[in-house]
């Protein structure tokens, strides 16, 4: 079994952002394309925005969900200092997709650690590819602020190897009980997410 078949994603950021429902979803949606899905997660105080990251890799067959530094196809950084932190797991030829709204963990504010002054630029300079958006202002201009979650989801659609439709499927089956208002609000939510990326890279 080659390690090319496997696809890995890293998706990481602070409690409250919706990193561990973002996997979760996208694990859902691998399964429904027939995929074996492996995922882990470690979280620090993540309901006290502590820090969260998420391990998710599916395939044929999957060993194991601990990714290897070095292996990433995508990392899906929910905030820019913590998509700086894990860089290093991205491949030569991965991608970053990074919300560089701010914000602020509490290791910083307690000052345990100094932010970066530019997360983004820094994972620019070494080397990596990076396509960065405000998730949190996008979300804002629908209404709702909880619908980053929904526009992070949207950024890495057309990075899948399955149709963008499928994780829209899986996305809509989260919501339907909510009702409809709902549901529409995190379809155009998704659709946002897709044109923000599709925007930047138009423009690099």
């Amino acid at each position: 079994m080659s390690q090319n078949d496997i696809t890995n994603i890293l998706v990481c950021g602070i409690g409250g952002q919706g990193v561990m429902t973002a996997t979760e979803i996208l694990a859902e949606a691998a399964i429904a394309e027939g995929h074996d899905v492996k995922k882990t997660e470690v979280a620090g105080m993540a309901q006290r925005g502590g820090v969260v990251t998420s391990h998710l890799r599916f395939g044929r067959k999957v060993l194991s969900p601990q990714i290897e530094p070095g292996t990433v196809q995508v990392l899906l950084g929910f905030e820019g200092a913590e998509a700086l932190r894990w860089s290093h797991y991205l491949r030569p030829d991965g991608l970053a997709l990074v919300n560089n709204a701010k914000l602020v963990p509490p290791v910083v504010e307690l000052g345990l650690f100094d932010y970066p002054e530019d997360p983004t630029g820094q994972m620019r300079t070494s080397g990596h590819r990076v396509v960065s958006f405000d998730a949190l202002s996008i979300a804002r201009e629908l209404g709702e602020i909880r619908l980053g979650n929904t526009v992070m989801l949207g950024a890495i659609a057309d990075y899948l190897p399955f149709a963008p439709d499928v994780l829209l499927a899986c996305i809509v089956k989260r919501f339907a009980r909510k009702g409809e208002q709902v549901v529409d609000a995190n379809r155009r939510a998704f659709a946002a997410g897709r044109e923000a990326v599709a925007k930047q890279l138009a423009t690099a």
